[in-house]
């Protein structure tokens, strides 16, 4: 009796320990309309994903969750997930490669730009590959992105827990975002 009991415990449990695994295929296809397949992004204002660092995209998911981060959509949308959810797709689009954006930019802007990213290389590099994983990439990510996440950073009444970057990024002259966002989105290593 008491093995049947046993027996019975166990398999009424083993729906719950497989439950537990995130469906990270189905979580991808809804990170799939904004993001595009892979991560890859068709729109100018939505980021490329895919081959960002794991760290990066765990930081920046869980800090939406928990609302140290300001965001419009990404907050509500990652309020719903696990912290098992979140580690699962910051682990899948960290395996996928990165693919610059295929965009035009204004060749006075990027070479511009050059001179504009003084403060930004110390942390993203001269072209976009930073040194460390809790520093996103920005070599050919979308300008149009770039350069509304400066100015996310730029305006004190928006939550963004980087304090380096919100500094740096108040520097920057208004001419120097657009251009400094160019140069790294022309980038392709």
């Amino acid at each position: 009796m008491k093995r049947a009991l046993l027996f019975c415990a166990a398999l009424s449990a083993a729906p719950l320990i497989h439950a537990a695994e995130p469906d990270v295929a189905g979580l991808v296809k809804s990170c799939n309309n904004c993001h595009g397949v892979n991560g890859v992004s068709v729109g100018h204002s939505m980021p490329s994903i895919g081959g960002l660092s794991e760290t990066y995209l765990l930081n920046i998911m869980t800090q939406w969750k928990t609302g140290e981060r300001f965001s419009a959509v990404m907050g509500r949308l990652l309020k719903g997930y696990t912290d098992q959810e979140i580690a699962a797709l910051a682990t899948h689009y960290s395996k996928q490669p990165w693919v610059p954006a295929a965009q035009t930019l204004d060749v006075k802007l990027v070479a511009q730009g050059k001179d504009a990213i003084d403060r930004c290389s110390s942390c993203h590099g001269d072209t976009g590959v930073p040194d460390e994983d809790d520093t996103p990439r920005l070599t050919g990510q979308w300008a149009q992105y770039m350069e509304l996440e400066l100015a996310k950073y730029r305006d004190d009444a928006l939550k963004m827990p980087h304090k380096k970057m919100r500094t740096n990024a108040k520097k920057l002259d208004e001419a120097d975002v657009a251009a400094a966002a160019a140069h790294y989105a022309s980038q392709k290593k």
